[in-house]
């Protein structure tokens, strides 16, 4: 497999992201594949340029819900095969799961819901994990017969560890950064087996931080989230060579609340 690099990007709503900015990245960006989540928008309701843009090839899968989560994938090679949603019924067009399977790789760009403690939210939460831990181990099964490797990016809303957010100490009964969701992540690198690449590459921390809220002067001070996560099987693990999140320089050249993550996986 050649070099390849990954960027992935929660564009908090990209007919809005692509007017402050979002087009003017990807034209830029060294990426060869480009995830998106919390696209928020039909088919219909994107301009052509930004839809498919030239010299990608998209996959879409929106929200049944119009205006809701929507995910996708770009890249600069056509896929071999596509799939949306991951068997789960409840999840199968809620716009939190598409993926391509590419020469040597399958990417997957994923959307976990937000939850809100005490809410159905979290209730829809918990279904989602409950049922997306074993589509990623029998994903992996499926890759490594076909001598495959497996990348699934996104923004998972899970801080895994204290490292992963700036006021960790204030939000341990907060969706995000509860016990059973950073087990639950937990589960996915002990037990599945999936590498988290950034931390593997930046082991101490803090952060890199990934999303900071619009509110106050969390960008400002760095008060942020490590929540936007690519996880890799071991083999392309190994090839990861270099991580970084693309934060804004400052907080009016933002495009969205989150920053892309961008790895680049040598060959």
């Amino acid at each position: 497999m050649d070099t390849v690099i990954v960027s992935s990007i929660n564009v908090n709503g990209l007919r809005a992201a692509a007017r402050k900015g979002f087009s003017e990245w990807l034209d830029a960006t060294d990426a060869d594949v480009v995830c998106l989540q919390e696209v928020r928008a039909t088919m219909d309701q994107l301009p052509p340029e930004v839809r498919a843009p030239k010299g990608w090839f998209a996959t879409h899968a929106p929200a049944a819900v119009k205006g809701r989560a929507g995910v996708a994938v770009y890249s600069r090679v056509e896929s071999e095969a596509v799939r949306i949603g991951f068997g789960a019924a409840e999840f199968e067009d809620s716009g939190r799961y598409v993926e391509v399977t590419l020469p040597g790789i399958v990417v997957g760009s994923v959307y976990v819901p937000s939850g809100d403690v005490g809410t159905e939210r979290q209730l829809e939460k918990e279904r989602f994990m409950d049922a997306f831990l074993p589509y990623l181990a029998e994903l992996r099964d499926k890759a490594a017969a076909v001598g495959d490797e497996v990348l699934v990016a996104g923004d998972w809303n899970i801080a895994h560890q204290q490292a992963d957010l700036k006021n960790w100490k204030g939000n341990q009964k907060s969706s995000g950064f509860l016990p059973e969701e950073r087990a639950w992540l937990s589960r996915i690198f002990d037990e599945v087996g999936y590498v988290d690449v950034v931390r593997a590459l930046h082991p101490e921390g803090p952060g890199p931080y990934t999303w900071w809220s619009y509110r106050g002067k969390a960008f400002d001070n760095d008060s942020g989230w490590r929540i936007d996560l690519q996880i890799t099987t071991p083999g392309l693990a190994a090839r990861a060579a270099n991580a970084v999140v693309e934060r804004a320089a400052t907080y009016g050249e933002r495009w969205s609340d989150h920053a892309p993550v961008t790895v680049t996986f040598a060959s």
